[in-house]
């Protein structure tokens, strides 16, 4: 949904009841290891720091969704639970006009509380201008103590508006990457 200002929370509120109800905007084989044709695949990372005790910071950020904390992206509702199936809207400010997205948490990875590994997934709804999947996942690597955050994510346009602006929205994928991990940077310093 594509919208001239900031949406009022009840339309907001609207949206999300209504994205509870819809499907996937793609089928989830689409967005496999082997993408099919049209699908663009995007990864990057970033160091968090070491231990321990860095990773349990991260991962309570990565539960509280800070990786979303970016000044021109919000989240809604702001503590949405991750936790498998349940619906979250991304209202995204861009070149002067706002998108507001659904999205469903798919699938948990590793351990919240435990192990070295903590992540999770979530899928574009029938209302969001894109379609496809992104993993966000924070990792310990056993031999350096390496704390890392990675996103991965296998997407293309489905919106008219994130067709005909391909570059654009190409564009401000790379910048959430970027900002996302520095969001996630600053968490695990505070």
């Amino acid at each position: 949904m594509f919208l001239a200002s900031h949406p009022p929370d009840e339309l907001i509120r609207d949206f999300l009841r209504h994205s509870k109800t819809l499907p996937l905007s793609y089928r989830r084989g689409d967005a496999g290891e082997n993408a099919l044709a049209g699908f663009r695949l995007d990864e990057a990372s970033g160091l968090l720091g070491f231990g321990e005790a860095t990773l349990k910071l991260a991962k309570r950020a990565l539960s509280e969704w800070r990786h979303f904390d970016l000044g021109w992206v919000e989240l809604h509702p702001a503590d949405a639970e991750i936790e498998q199936g349940n619906v979250v809207a991304v209202l995204v400010r861009h070149l002067g006009f706002w998108s507001l997205n659904g999205c469903r948490v798919l699938e948990l990875t590793g351990d919240r509380e435990s192990g070295p590994l903590f992540g999770f997934s979530y899928g574009t709804l029938a209302n969001h201008a894109e379609m496809g999947e992104e993993l966000f996942e924070v990792n310990l690597n056993a031999e350096t103590g390496e704390v890392t955050y990675r996103i991965r994510a296998f997407s293309k346009p489905r919106a008219a508006l994130a067709r005909i602006g391909y570059p654009i929205t190409r564009s401000l994928q790379a910048r959430f990457r970027r900002d996302s991990i520095a969001a996630m940077q600053r968490a695990v310093k505070t």
